[in-house]
């Protein structure tokens, strides 16, 4: 009768070990039905899950042999063929993947994650950490942010419930934590389409020019109460832009000069580029500044607000369709379709309530920097970290992107 070990090995890590130990399973023509490894700080944990023949007590033996030859613990755990049945069984459960974001990571962090886990019903396979190896004198943007993955398996019990967990958690503990079905096109994104004020650019641009225009105060309360979904944004746009008539021409490039990328804007899109995605800008701002950022960053598409402009003067007035909430999300299907892209492929990130539309449509939809009412609408959210931590939710390290 065939029997089932686990081999579990743990000491410190050195090249070779695990060649030397598959070497003694090796000379027995062991059959190997499961494998792996990790090795934290030079601390070797390695599991071997093997199929035996009914005289196992040779090649257990000179195993356990070579393992105190080498300097490191070895125990065997026996496995039913029930067990194992259950194990095969459980391959067909849905995975999904937890990414938690953070300046530093803390055990409470992790501790809160990992009871929502527990109680919905799920099981963590494994956990790994995405950013780089931090020096402990560091104090840069590169140093103060943190990336752990864990994998976990199961059916959820409630779905919507976990990420309204992960959100309380989120706020609670100075971190994002996102939730995401583990499929073949988290794997395989192919565009990402953008918000531009208060998410590609650090700044209003309407707010901005009403600066210039000596009516900054009005514009921007305007603005607020929009984001937070109270007014109408075709209304609240065509209000704002009346206050802009007779505003000189000259000053959209003053403002242009000044706005600020968001922290992690270019490395996202250079990033992005280098794999093959297409960038797109779906924007309630405004074409100038849209096409400014086109030739910055190498963006392919960018739809948004034409302001009219008569004798180098602005009417107050935008030309064409305005870009709102559901405008948005017909360019986002209308993009998708002209690359032949599955919305399953596409990540959209936005920050205000008239990006929720295209955030729920796309695959991976991402609330950045966002008032609660839209984290709480949108399937993710990243309140702690730059634009490039969107890398870490398509499962990209520190170390792929060296």
């Amino acid at each position: 009768m065939e029997k089932i070990i686990l081999v579990h090995v743990t000491g410190s890590d050195r090249p070779g070990l695990t060649t030397e130990l598959t070497r003694v399973l090796a000379g027995y023509d062991v059959d190997i039905l499961d494998i792996g490894q990790v090795v934290i700080h030079n601390f070797l944990t390695l599991g071997i899950l093997i199929r035996l023949p009914e005289d196992a007590q040779p090649v257990l033996k000179d195993l356990l042999f070579r393992a105190h030859e080498l300097g490191v613990t070895m125990k065997l755990h026996p496995q039913t063929e029930e067990a194992y049945g259950s194990w095969v069984g459980a391959a067909d459960k849905p995975r999904y993947i937890i990414t938690l974001l953070a300046r530093a990571i803390s055990a409470e962090q992790i501790a809160s994650i990992a009871s929502v886990v527990s109680d919905s019903g799920l099981n963590i396979d494994t956990i790994h950490r995405l950013s780089g190896r931090v020096p402990l004198d560091c104090g840069d943007y590169e140093c103060s942010r943190a990336c752990v993955e864990f994998s976990v398996r199961g059916t959820p019990r409630d779905i919507a419930e976990i990420r309204s967990q992960f959100l309380d958690i989120s706020a609670e503990l100075m971190a994002d934590i996102a939730f995401q079905e583990d499929n073949i096109f988290r794997r395989n994104r192919r565009l990402v389409a953008f918000d531009m004020d208060s998410t590609l650019i650090q700044a209003e641009v309407i707010d901005e020019l009403a600066k210039e225009a000596g009516v900054g105060d009005q514009v921007a309360a305007i603005t607020e109460s929009a984001m937070r979904g109270e007014l109408d944004f075709k209304q609240s746009l065509r209000k704002r832009l009346s206050l802009l008539e007779g505003l000189d021409e000259s000053v959209l490039q003053k403002v242009a000069d000044r706005l600020p990328l968001t922290e992690g804007a270019e490395k996202l899109i250079a990033t992005l580029k280098n794999l093959g995605y297409t960038i797109a800008i779906l924007s309630g701002g405004f074409t100038y500044f849209g096409h400014i950022l086109k030739e910055r960053l190498g963006i392919d598409y960018v739809y948004a607000n034409e302001l009219e402009i008569v004798d180098g003067k602005l009417t107050g007035q935008a030309v064409g369709h305005i870009v709102d909430a559901e405008r948005k999300a017909e360019l986002l299907q209308k993009i998708a379709a002209e690359e032949s892209i599955s919305l399953q492929q596409v990540i959209a990130v936005g920050d205000g309530a008239n990006d929720l539309p295209m955030l729920n449509l796309a695959g991976l939809g991402i609330a950045f920097h966002a008032k609660p009412k839209v984290k709480k609408g949108a399937r993710q959210a990243i309140s702690t970290l730059g634009l490039d931590s969107i890398l870490y939710l398509i499962g990209l390290s520190d170390r792929d992107l060296e």
